[in-house]
């Protein structure tokens, strides 16, 4: 794996996978950007000895392009071929194969990845993206396919000892776009602590290097991710009370319904012949 950015990154987060049940760098993989709308060719192409249906159209014919931020493991990750890899790559290629489409990652900003699949830019994204009302009202969503949690890290001698102790903070560390930053700069009256308490970052590892600097108090991200910076990153810890428990699905475009629908279809199958279990495995085994 790219271990060689900001933090250094292992394997072996923590989570617990539902049963269908918040990620920069830089793409090596074409990236597709066509118009949102279709071609008429587009419209009507489907790859050769192809399962897909006939209705399902996609950005770029014969292939399923999935937006995603690279830079949340153990979900999505760069490896040192400059290749992907993660939970949500590899669930998306065993879909793109059910459809007998090819799957190309466009890597980019987790606010990009969100829009560049609202805007038809892309099929699909993944990005331990949580389902929630504000994002409902731009996407449709799959079924749920893992489930996430978010905690809080902090300094070994942080004054913060629970998620109550956040009020006090003077400054919270978060991942730009994510369900944790939504959560922490929304009012206090909608349980949040407000803009002017919340900090920012592009991706996770900068918001964790803020926290060892001394600029922000804390950080509220993914326990996945969370496990692999605390381990990498001595004089770390995670707070033992949950910060939010939400759902992981892929997005699409409002009202793609035949994608949505062909998603949903693969997803069933591949939780019930084990193959989803097996990609946990793979990246989070038992201990």
């Amino acid at each position: 794996m790219k271990w060689n950015q900001i933090l250094a990154l292992g394997m072996g987060a923590a989570l617990s996978f539902g049963m269908l049940a918040g990620c920069g760098g830089t793409s090596s993989q074409p990236s597709a950007a066509p118009s949102a709308e279709p071609s008429a060719a587009q419209e009507s192409s489907t790859p050769e000895n192809s399962s897909t249906p006939a209705e399902l159209t996609t950005v770029e014919p014969g292939k399923l392009i999935m937006s995603t931020n690279a830079q949340f493991p153990p979900y999505e990750m760069v490896a040192d071929d400059g290749s992907f890899e993660g939970i949500d790559v590899e669930v998306a290629e065993a879909i793109a194969d059910k459809l007998g489409l090819e799957l190309e990652i466009d890597d980019m900003d987790f606010d990009a990845a969100l829009l560049a699949a609202q805007n038809g830019k892309s099929d699909m994204v993944m990005a331990g993206v949580t389902v929630n009302e504000e994002r409902l009202q731009v996407m449709d969503f799959s079924d749920s396919y893992a489930n996430g949690v978010q905690v809080v890290i902090v300094t070994e001698d942080s004054t913060i000892a629970s998620v109550d102790d956040l009020a006090n903070a003077d400054k919270i560390g978060t991942q730009r776009g994510t369900t944790g930053y939504l959560y922490c700069s929304d009012t206090p009256e909608n349980g949040g602590y407000g803009e002017d308490h919340v900090t920012a970052y592009d991706d996770g590892a900068t918001a964790v290097q803020a926290l060892l600097n001394g600029q922000v108090d804390a950080v509220v991200i993914d326990n996945a991710p969370a496990q692999e910076y605390v381990k990498a990153n001595p004089g770390l810890k995670i707070l033992d009370t949950e910060f939010a428990n939400e759902d992981y699905a892929i997005g699409v475009a409002k009202g793609n319904t035949a994608l949505l629908d062909a998603i949903n279809g693969a997803l069933a199958e591949l939780e019930a012949n084990g193959t989803l279990q097996s990609i946990v495995d793979k990246y989070i085994p038992a201990e």
